[in-house]
């Protein structure tokens, strides 16, 4: 019976409830695609840094991120670990090669880091491949192919199959040196990689840094970014002491900061709108409890209890926060399934910003992540409800006899 009043007592007055239904599913809605493009925009940040150069993981001597030590190299056959092989979030694995020198041809020379790399490898950690362009992706029978950066290709004049000469500090004292020639150009958005990095055979590096069978990192890329810190825990006590493994968290700590404070600044958000939206709520209530005084007098004159009118009111509020959630995730998740396949391209006005080690692409597009669904919707049911209890609670204060001669 209750079930039967409560819905019937909704639209004793259509133009209100209809009113305050309407900001509900648009406060949820939008919330919902905000949520969504804050979500991508963080993912798109994660991917750059780690999808593009970093990888998840990294297996190298102690404390080589921070020196890039020319001597803190390790045994090619370090990737082949029986912890390794054996973890199953790992989808790929890169042994890579360091080295910083000078990049030249006959007009101008230009500070670069290369990267000794097995490009069938290469690519099952990080994305370059995808971002040409102009050329290819250097093969495994080019000796010495060259993937250098969009940046890069600009400063020096260069196009594919252009001659360079790599010049740098070999490991036993000499000055090694050798050719290249240009295979691709990439473009990631990212100045610091368009502008220095540049990708050559391992087999190659080692031959000019002297280091034959020698590396100096293993990058690795696991199935949920989320959980490389895990991955590394569980890999490290099963490797030789002299390594460390760290995730993408300890090689980004601005970044891991930055993902951190995602959950807190999403209840942030979900608060301060969802406020105003209390207040409507609130207010809706109210006015019908006010208007309804007297029928609230004669119910309990016939015998209801307090306890009963309240519910009745939670009820009416409960039902309404129902059918606007269902309304508002059908509206959200369209919207947010639009920005995920079309999104809204911001190249023309913006450019990439780089931020906590990450690029930030000028357009906007969504994710679907389960939190940006349950959040909105939880807190929308618990605000309704605690906007709904005043006015019940009044409602269920009545005195029965003054309440039904109120007019």
């Amino acid at each position: 019976m209750l079930l039967t009043l409560a819905f019937r007592n909704l639209w004793r007055n259509r133009r209100r409830t209809l009113l305050t239904l309407s900001a509900m599913v648009v406060s949820a809605a939008l919330l919902i695609l905000a949520l969504g493009v804050f979500s991508g925009m963080f993912k798109d940040m994660l991917a750059s840094a780690t999808e593009q150069y970093y990888g998840h993981l990294v297996i190298a001597q102690p404390e080589y991120h921070l020196r890039r030590d020319l001597f803190a190299h390790l045994p090619m056959d370090i990737i082949d670990q029986p912890a390794i092989e054996s973890e199953l979030a790992i989808t790929g694995k890169s042994p890579r090669l360091r080295s910083f020198g000078l990049l030249s041809r006959p007009e101008t020379s230009q500070p670069v880091e290369l990267l000794g790399i097995i490009p069938e490898l290469e690519q099952q950690v990080t994305s370059l491949q995808h971002q040409l362009t102009a050329g290819h992706y250097p093969v495994a029978d080019e000796h010495n192919g060259a993937l250098i950066g969009k940046g890069l290709a600009r400063k020096m004049k260069v196009q594919p199959g252009d001659e360079l000469v790599f010049v740098t500090q070999a490991a036993d004292g000499s000055i090694g040196n050798d050719l290249l020639i240009v295979s691709g150009i990439f473009a990631t958005g990212d100045s610091r990689h368009d502008n220095n990095l540049v990708l050559a055979p391992l087999p190659w590096l080692q031959q000019v840094l002297v280091l034959p069978g020698r590396i100096h990192e293993v990058a690795m890329i696991v199935a949920d970014p989320m959980d490389a810190a895990q991955v590394a825990d569980r890999l490290t006590p099963h490797l030789p002491e002299n390594i460390e493994v760290l995730d993408w968290g300890d090689l980004l700590p601005e970044m891991r900061e930055v993902i951190a404070a995602y959950d807190v600044s999403r209840m942030i958000i979900v608060t301060i709108l969802y406020l105003a939206t209390g207040l409507g709520i609130l207010n809706t209530f109210f006015m019908s409890v006010m208007e309804r005084t007297r029928e609230f007098g004669i119910l309990m004159a016939q015998g209801m209890r307090p306890w009963t009118i309240r519910g009745l009111v939670l009820l009416e509020t409960l039902l309404l926060s129902i059918i606007a959630l269902a309304i508002g995730l059908l509206c959200g998740a369209v919207m947010t399934l639009y920005m995920q396949q079309i999104g809204i391209d911001l190249s023309a006005y913006i450019t990439p910003v780089t931020y906590a080690g990450g690029t930030i692409l000028p357009r906007l597009h969504a994710v679907f992540e389960s939190g940006n669904f349950l959040v909105p919707a939880g807190m929308l049911l618990l605000v309704s409800l605690f906007a709904g209890f005043l006015p019940a609670n009044r409602a269920a204060r009545l005195d029965p006899v003054a309440a039904v001669r109120e007019d």
